[in-house]
């Protein structure tokens, strides 16, 4: 039996990664890939140049999966909020109701990566808030990794992970908040532009605050297709929750690294989709097409 190894989850440095959205295909050949998705944060600026690198460069066997993670804001099924993050596969990136909001989201992740480094330069930190917006890419939405590499550069941590825990995390003196799309809206959008969405690492309680199984339960009602079910994040009682709840609502596990190069620990491929997933996932999808 051949071993087909996907990786629905990866960034570039068009949102949060290091490498180029061709160095993503390059490390996914080199890590023996059969498929993987270039997922960046609200953004699809990636897919040309990543498209260009398989039809150049990437064996044949190797398939490119265009999407995107999508912030939004959800219910967390005890009476609160909570962001919640969607990825999208094959959606048609010209859908004006996705492309506008995609728009305002980046925006708003610009603008408030620029606040969040004049506080820091303001009180003293090493960081330049001209030359980190100068450096994104124009399409990049921008986050607070971008901001952490800074604070690294700088001499003020050691690691991005780091720099999360003493002053940029949830809960850490320099964060601040953002306005998130509601996600069963994010959902609607995704399948009227002709993709298909799953949401992302739902269990992964080191990340803050997570939904409940009955949230999960209420979004496929709402067209939710599949659950991130491996996850680097994930413990394996999370993993086999999740695999229940799946198989009972009829939803499609999937797994990713959520690798975002030198800015986290996480291998590309270090988590797979079981191929089946891939067929049901993508199957009925109409907005764009699987690259290879």
């Amino acid at each position: 039996m051949v071993d087909v190894r996907i990786d629905m989850h990866v960034h570039s440095s068009e949102s949060d990664g290091t490498d180029t959205p061709a160095g993503v295909v390059r490390t996914a050949v080199a890590a023996g890939l059969d498929v993987v998705a270039l997922t960046d944060h609200d953004t699809s600026a990636g897919w040309a140049e990543a498209e260009q690198a398989v039809r150049e460069s990437a064996p044949p066997a190797l398939r490119l999966v265009p999407g995107a993670e999508l912030s939004c804001e959800s219910s967390d099924g005890r009476g609160g909020t909570v962001t919640v993050h969607l990825l999208a596969y094959l959606f048609d990136p010209d859908s004006p109701a996705l492309r506008d909001e995609q728009l305002r989201l980046r925006a708003e992740r610009r603008g408030r990566l620029e606040q969040m480094a004049r506080r820091m330069a303001d009180d003293g930190f090493p960081v330049d808030p001209e030359a980190l917006m100068a450096g994104l890419p124009p399409d990049s939405p921008g986050g607070r990794p971008h901001l952490a590499r800074a604070l690294v550069e700088g001499g003020t941590v050691s690691t991005v992970s780091e720099a999360f825990d003493r002053y940029l995390g949830t809960h850490a003196p320099y964060y601040m908040p953002r306005t998130d799309t509601p996600v069963e809206r994010a959902i609607r959008m995704i399948a009227d532009a002709g993709g298909t969405t799953v949401l992302a690492h739902p269990f992964a309680v080191s990340r803050g605050q997570t939904v409940t199984a009955e949230v999960i339960t209420e979004l496929a009602g709402h067209g939710l297709r599949g659950v991130e079910v491996e996850h680097p994040d994930h413990d394996e009682p999370a993993r086999h929750r999740l695999r229940e709840l799946v198989a009972e609502l009829g939803l499609v596990p999937t797994g990713g690294s959520d690798y975002h190069g030198t800015n986290k620990n996480i291998r590309i491929g270090s988590e797979n989709t079981p191929p089946d997933s891939l067929d049901r996932l993508l199957g009925d999808c109409t907005g764009s097409k699987i690259i290879g």
